[in-house]
């Protein structure tokens, strides 16, 4: 049960007023400037470019508190280090030449290369993977149990909070908000991680008081298992926001740069957060609710003032994910969707369109963050459906040695996602070694190589 005094409700409340108060900041953008709407007019510098990078990354924090207190520093196997790999990858061999297309979507970018039908189908999977959803029910959930209110409501209070002024200020409102998110996300987890380590103590507490599997980081879990969350970290490379920001950024150097600053702070963020999780665990062995393990070690160890900090810091972490995947979505739908297959031209009804986006991503947000349970399953899934008919596409997007022809693009993203979902469901329904001990991503990303390779031999054959 959350206990918090009057200044802790002082210090939540000023950290919403703020956020809304940056996110209404900017001036209302006129309709011709759908650029300075869609993307700051693409002259975002390297330190804010560093801040909401890092800060929108984090989204799932009670997810990644549920992880850490079940298996320790498998969190950091599985979630962190193989996302600085591909975010490094990303930054060395992609951002530049994102930067230099000066587009707007990964959909976008695959109707140039690949042509409309592979672009609608990518519109589709990119909409699942940017769904706020996950991201709604974490502070909806917080909101319920902070101020004891359905949960119905505090989805509701966070679609309206999240949402109104990316309407008016569209990606400069999430690029100030983030900058302002990521000093308190860090300052609150700091804060925590230093409580924990003074009332408790160091490594010697914790490998007295933790399973052994906790501080192995393979966990004790099967390679295949590790393997496939590395194959999910893969998503970098597809990854809406990088590109967003990418394209946002004022040149190639300054995306290649912030992403490798960001990695830097990526692991202390996961450093951060896994100690909090590896303490939660350590001092509370028989939580009811893995998944509020942060919330239920601020009650145990911090006192009025620097708990409502450390709920600030859960609620900016969340929120600027929230942010940034809520305004991913509606420029989905507003640009990817409806602006494109109404083949409008006047491009000054694309800030019309994305605003229509916002409003129609925070009602099916809060329709599916009603049902949602677990969000870690979430991720999983999502992600290893929809990635593997992608991945590869991106690549021969941006390098024509790995391009292949429009016809067979669209049976890789067709196939690889249809045999990966259908594996998901007979995994689901069917008791057989055979579905349960080979993921569906594997299915997909096999079924993905193999008509790649088809493909670019044909075409070298033709051309030849």
């Amino acid at each position: 049960m959350v206990s918090l005094s009057f200044i802790d409700i002082f210090i939540i409340a000023a950290f919403f007023i703020i956020v809304v108060f940056l996110g209404f900041l900017p001036k209302k953008i006129k309709k011709n400037e759908h650029e300075d709407f869609l993307l700051s007019g693409r002259k975002v510098g390297l330190l804010v470019f560093v801040l909401t990078t890092v800060s929108s990354w984090y989204g799932g924090i009670l997810g990644v508190g549920e992880f850490s207190y079940k298996y320790g520093l498998l969190s950091w196997t599985t979630q962190g280090f193989p996302y600085y790999v591909f975010a490094f990858l990303f930054a060395l061999f992609f951002s530049e030449k994102v930067r230099k297309a000066s587009l707007i979507t990964v959909p976008e970018k695959f109707e140039l290369v690949y042509g409309r039908k592979v672009s609608l189908i990518s519109t589709v999977l990119v909409f699942f993977l940017v769904s706020p959803a996950p991201y709604m029910l974490m502070i909806g959930y917080l909101i319920s149990v902070i101020f004891n209110i359905s949960i119905i409501w505090g989805l509701i209070i966070t679609g309206i909070a999240s949402s109104a002024y990316l309407i008016k200020g569209g990606f400069k409102s999430d690029l100030y908000t983030n900058s302002f998110q990521f000093f308190v996300m860090f300052g609150g987890f700091i804060l925590i991680v230093l409580m924990a380590y003074f009332t408790f103590g160091g490594m010697p507490y914790l490998e007295q008081h933790l399973p052994s599997a906790h501080l192995k980081f393979s966990g004790n879990m099967p390679p295949l298992y590790l393997i496939v969350w590395f194959l999910i970290a893969l998503w970098t490379f597809t990854d809406p926001g990088f590109h967003q920001r990418t394209n946002a950024a004022k040149n190639g150097k300054t995306a290649k740069w912030g992403i490798l600053i960001s990695i830097l702070l990526f692991a202390l963020f996961d450093f951060l957060t896994t100690s909090t999780g590896l303490y939660a665990r350590a001092a509370m062995p028989d939580l009811a609710n893995p998944v509020l393990s942060f919330p239920a070690l601020a009650e145990k160890i911090l006192g009025p003032g620097l708990k409502g900090l450390f709920y600030a810091a859960m609620f900016a972490t969340i929120l600027a994910t929230l942010n940034s995947f809520v305004f991913l979505s509606s420029t989905t739908i507003g640009y990817d969707i409806i602006f494109k297959l109404k083949k409008i031209k006047d491009k000054t009804k694309i800030i019309y369109y994305t605003r229509i986006g916002t409003v129609i991503t925070t009602i099916i947000a809060i329709i599916l963050a009603y049902f949602f349970n677990s969000v870690i399953e979430i991720w999983f899934t999502v992600g290893s459906i929809c990635i593997p008919g992608l991945i590869l596409l991106v690549i021969g997007a941006y390098y024509k040695k790995f391009e292949i022809p429009g016809k067979w693009a669209f049976c890789e993203v067709l196939f690889s996602t249809l045999s990966a979902l259908s594996w998901f469901i007979l995994r689901s329904n069917v008791a057989s070694p055979i579905f349960s001990d080979i993921e569906p991503m594997i299915v997909g990303l096999v079924v993905a190589v193999i008509l790649h390779l088809i493909a670019m031999y044909n075409s070298r054959i033709k051309t030849n």
